[in-house]
């Protein structure tokens, strides 16, 4: 986070002006971007490229080498052992499958390997490669860090490794020259690991910016990240002021004696074609009991017992009607099933005496979920409150006891960890103010 200065619709903006056809995004360790980055491309006729600079361990997620002095920046840090803490890795998704396969890389780096970063390794890429385009990476890989140490056989051994779990044509020997003299020295090594694996090249240039004036701004947004100060000689900073978003012309230039490493992104772009839909909604299937054979009519069923016990066996008109009218509007969207995994996790924690709280959001505020337990006591209220708009998909939070609360989510996994994700609040930094948006 606070790495990148390049608004996607400024990034798509110069993309489109300069005649490109496509564009990628590879923020750093994470994939929070993906999907305004992926509308915005295609609102302008540009195709999206899905991939992100993963860290990755040098060997195994599980290892946790000591840290060694007190600087810890985007380069790796170093550790007591010489080597670093993490190291960068460029993967882009070729294909939906590919996607899907960077979005549990990006889970399981955060749950299994957060050190320092959430980190990938070796094992993990093995297992999720099908679909996914790599490249050796840049300055902050494993492989230009074997160059940078002198260990040659090292950084062709580790590419080669590479080309072993993502395939020949899904390997790339990366090319990058933002004129900082270690890229200097290890291209023409580059060039002989291409050349001995039969890899292709492929020339990219970090864009951490949009426009090259944009430098002094991102080296502000450097300090905010580091909590150091510009006037700070020793702080991390970046090289120059080249890595912006580079029209083709320029891109050309640089690579003027190597124009296939050009020509390759033309290929990867031809390749990647990754379709994310949007509006649907994904729910497992919710186990009824035998005597009813829809999740609406089960979810009808407890919400009218619900409310009997709340409010008596008699239930006045307003209830009725309001209940009625809610239990459509669920139907209708096909909520049924969210419903009911709602309250089948919240009933667990009660029975199992549990401390829940009363709910919150656009699904506890209306009357159908407190009357199925998805909500707390009633607030005191003799009637239903007042209704609340349900959003796609309406937000149903619960507060638990933080000693126990983690019972019902290891129920949750046991059904399948598949089904479980984790929600996270997004800072974004505006002009003026800082805004926290939900994502």
């Amino acid at each position: 986070m606070l790495d990148g200065a390049a608004r996607i619709p400024d990034a798509v903006a110069a993309a489109v002006n300069d005649g490109q056809p496509a564009l990628g995004i590879t923020d750093h360790g994470n994939m929070y971007g993906v999907l305004d980055f992926y509308k915005g491309c295609n609102q302008h006729g540009i195709k999206p490229i899905i991939g992100t600079e993963a860290y990755m361990a040098l060997e195994s997620r599980d290892e946790r080498p000591a840290r060694r002095g007190r600087k810890l920046d985007d380069s790796g840090g170093d550790t007591n052992e010489g080597t670093k803490l993490y190291y960068h890795l460029t993967l882009l998704a070729e294909n939906n499958t590919g996607y899907k396969n960077l979005l549990k890389l990006a889970s399981r780096a955060f749950l299994e390997g957060y050190y320092y970063k959430p980190r990938m390794d070796w094992e993990l890429f093995e297992q999720h490669s099908s679909g996914l385009i790599a490249t050796t990476g840049c300055l902050g890989s494993v492989v230009q860090q074997s160059l940078l140490k002198g260990d040659y056989q090292g950084a062709l051994d580790r590419a080669a490794r590479l080309q072993d779990i993502f395939g020949r044509d899904n390997l790339f020997v990366e090319l990058q020259d933002h004129e900082i003299p270690e890229q200097k020295r290890n291209n023409p090594q580059l060039l002989e690991i291409a050349k001995t694996l039969q890899a292709p090249l492929l020339a990219t240039n970090d864009a951490h910016y949009t426009h090259q004036h944009d430098a002094i701004s991102h080296d502000a947004l450097l300090c905010v990240q580091t909590g150091s100060q510009m006037s700070d000689p020793d702080r991390f900073k970046f090289h120059g002021d080249q890595h912006y978003l580079k029209t083709a012309r320029e891109m050309r230039g640089l690579f003027d004696e190597l124009p296939e490493s050009c020509d390759n992104t033309l290929w990867i772009a031809e390749r990647a074609d990754v379709n994310i839909e949007f509006g649907n909604v994904y729910l497992p299937d919710f186990p009824l009991p035998p005597e009813f054979d829809k999740d609406d009519d089960y979810l009808r069923h407890l919400a009218f017992e619900g409310a009997k016990k709340r409010w008596g066996n008699r239930l006045s008109d307003e209830i009725v009607d309001r209940l009625g009218y809610e239990l459509r509007v669920i139907a209708d969207m096909d909520f049924s099933a969210y419903f009911l995994i709602t309250w089948d996790l919240i009933r667990h924690a009660r029975d199992n005496g549990i401390r829940v709280g009363p709910g919150r959001g656009s699904a506890a505020g209306c009357a159908v979920a407190p009357e199925v337990a998805a909500a707390g006591e009633p607030r005191g209220a003799v009637g239903p409150a007042p209704p609340r708009p349900l959003s796609l998909l309406p937000a149903a939070g619960v507060v638990g006891s933080g000693d126990h609360w983690g019972q019902p989510r290891r129920e949750v996994r046991e059904e399948g960890q598949e089904r479980e994700s984790h929600a996270a609040s997004l800072g974004r930094l505006e002009e003026e103010e800082t805004g926290w948006d939900r994502e």
